[in-house]
Formats: structure tokens, C-alpha cells, sequence
């Protein structure tokens, strides 16, 4: 057993059951992008949000600490995507990346916006022409130190 075979577990019992990310997150009291990233084996889990996570999943004790384990992070199979979904964001930092990089030194000077102090947030837009994907990315300004 390892953490992928937990991982397919929770996905297989959430399709079976119904589950909806946004559920599971208000009971463990995380936001649903962080507890998906949770479940699919890119975070950790305390050990109680891994009890939790056993109820509502039926995880054996074993399954559990495999979620308190920290995870190999980087979920995708190839360098680049091949999922029309997640290729689109590889495309969006493949053409703005380098806007999105000089704006930032623009305005914060030399350094990267945290991935780890960070949160997500992602909600349906209503648009007449088409409903939108309004996401937000906000992450820590960490600047370069001199030594």
C-alpha cells in the first residue's frame, strides 16, 4: 500500500457515494481547494482531519497515516499536461508567465510569490455570454535576501 492507492481509494468512494469536495472541506473546516489538494495527495493531513477523512472515505487506520505523510508534491504524469483542462494553465503561464513575472518585480522588486504561504480560491462566475472560472491565486511576496 502507499498513498496513490489511498488516493484512488478517496476518489473512487466520493464518485460512489456522491461526495462533494466543498462537504468534505466544511467538515474538516479547510477551504474545498485545499482539501481537495488533501485528497488527492498533494498536502498532509493532522491527525485528526486524517480520522475525519477515515470516516467520511471509510479508510482503515493504515490508509490513514498514509495521508499524514508528507506527499512527493507535482501531481502530473508528463512535463507538459495533456489534459485539455490543466494544459490550458500551462498555456496561460506559457504566454503571461513572463508578464505575470515582470509585473510582480514591477511592483514587489526582486523575488517569488509563495506557493507554500498561499491560498486558492475558485468560483463560477454567472456571464450571459457563458458562465466564467473566476480563480484567484494569493501567495506571499518573498524577496531575494543579499548576504
Amino acid at each position: 500500500m502507499n498513498r496513490n492507492d489511498v488516493t484512488e481509494k478517496i476518489i473512487s468512494t466520493k464518485v460512489l457515494k456522491g461526495i462533494k469536495w466543498e462537504a468534505v472541506a466544511k467538515k474538516l473546516g479547510q477551504s474545498k481547494e485545499w482539501t481537495t489538494a488533501l485528497c488527492l495527495g498533494q498536502m498532509t493531513a493532522s491527525p485528526e482531519q486524517a480520522k475525519l477523512l477515515g470516516k467520511i472515505f471509510g479508510l482503515t487506520v493504515e490508509e490513514q497515516k498514509w495521508l499524514q505523510v508528507v506527499p512527493y508534491k507535482g501531481s502530473l504524469p508528463t512535463p507538459v499536461p495533456t489534459d485539455p483542462l490543466i494544459y490550458r494553465w500551462y498555456e496561460i503561464v506559457s504566454v503571461y508567465g513572463s508578464t505575470i513575472k515582470e509585473l510582480i518585480h514591477e511592483e514587489f522588486g526582486d523575488g517569488i510569490m509563495s506557493a507554500i504561504d498561499f491560498s486558492m480560491d475558485i468560483q463560477r462566475q454567472a456571464d450571459p455570454k457563458g458562465d466564467r472560472v473566476n480563480v484567484v491565486l494569493s501567495g506571499k511576496f518573498l524577496p531575494y535576501k543579499t548576504y
